[in-house]
């Protein structure tokens, strides 16, 4: 048995005692105690006005850049995807999967189901893929002609990187690495009734395969759940449509009875899904063949909406947590 004269001289070791190991410091203690959780939140506030203060010196000094489409990527990483993440994250509670389908670089063409009356789909994509996406990848919207006629909105569409729904400026925007994303269905899909949700209208002429193709840009299809039930349209005035000159006038349960209140989205729970790649490489000099881009066409409109199926099953109360 070890007495503890005995324990103490085992610890010598050449005359010196053993010395225990130093204990890494806790990086969460300042001054050997723990932030309080209003220091922490005191932290936060301090970079969030830190990082507005440094957006302001830049846009004063003129330090950014637009590209020739007007994209502002300092813009719209420091002002529009932080409004839209508040969105995207606290009140739709967006899940993604598949971003591993997303290149880190190089282009892409994502093309994606349209819907919502108001098309918040495409900007919730746009926020999640550069929210989620390892290397934070900007999406370059392919935008109708009616986005770039409205005053404001055209400009804000440019300055966050929007461009027309046309194969010249897709093609280019592909040519020099971009991600594009496009939504075939376009108004068809966003103004289809109630009764008719996540069922895929017709996809046009196939445009955007023709693009892909002759850039040999691979194609991700991507099926978003959740914006059908934003402002489910239930009716369309078309005779105010018409007069308006807009692709159709919604009634939904909330608009146009609550005013300006009834504009307000439903919170309904989202799901977005990245699928695997289609590539086209192989197809360059088929790009004006008709057959091979209805076909092109057709399997990633099959694919978009079996995918859907998958995720309304995952997700069987729209506005569950």
């Amino acid at each position: 048995m070890t007495g503890p004269e005995e324990r103490h001289d085992e610890a010598r070791l050449d005359g010196r005692y053993a010395v225990p190991a130093p204990v890494a410091p806790d990086p969460t203690r300042r001054n050997g105690h723990r932030p309080a959780a209003s220091d922490q939140a005191g932290d936060v506030w301090d970079r969030r006005v830190a990082a507005g203060l440094a957006f302001l010196r830049r846009r004063l000094a003129g330090d950014y850049e637009v590209d020739e489409f007007g994209f502002d990527r300092d813009l719209t990483g420091a002002v529009f995807h932080p409004l839209l993440r508040r969105l995207y994250r606290d009140w739709f509670r967006t899940e993604v999967t598949g971003l591993e389908n997303v290149p880190t670089d190089g282009a892409g063409l994502i093309v994606g189901n349209h819907s919502g009356t108001v098309a918040l789909d495409a900007l919730i994509l746009s926020t999640a893929l550069h929210h989620e996406h390892p290397d934070h990848r900007y999406l370059r919207l392919l935008g109708a002609d009616l986005v770039f006629r409205m005053p404001v909105v055209s400009e804000i569409a440019r300055k966050t990187g929007g461009t027309m729904a046309c194969n010249p400026d897709a093609e280019r925007l592909m040519r020099h690495g971009e991600l594009v994303g496009v939504f075939p269905e376009g108004f068809k899909g966003v103004g289809k009734l109630y009764a008719q949700r996540y069922k895929l209208q017709r996809f046009g002429r196939g445009g955007f395969v023709s693009a892909a193709l002759r850039t040999g840009t691979p194609i991700i299809p991507v099926a978003i759940v959740g914006g059908e039930e934003i402002y489910p349209m239930l009716a369309d005035i078309k005779p105010l449509a018409r007069l308006l000159k807009l692709p159709y006038f919604p009634v939904t349960p909330t608009f146009p009875w609550l005013g300006p209140l009834g504009m307000v989205p439903l919170p309904s729970k989202w799901l977005i899904e990245f699928c695997p790649p289609i590539p086209t490489e192989h197809l360059m000099d088929s790009a004006d063949d008709p057959l091979v881009v209805f076909n092109l066409a057709d399997q990633v409109r099959e694919t978009i909406q079996q995918t859907l199926h998958q995720l309304l099953e995952r997700r069987p109360d729209p506005f569950g947590p």
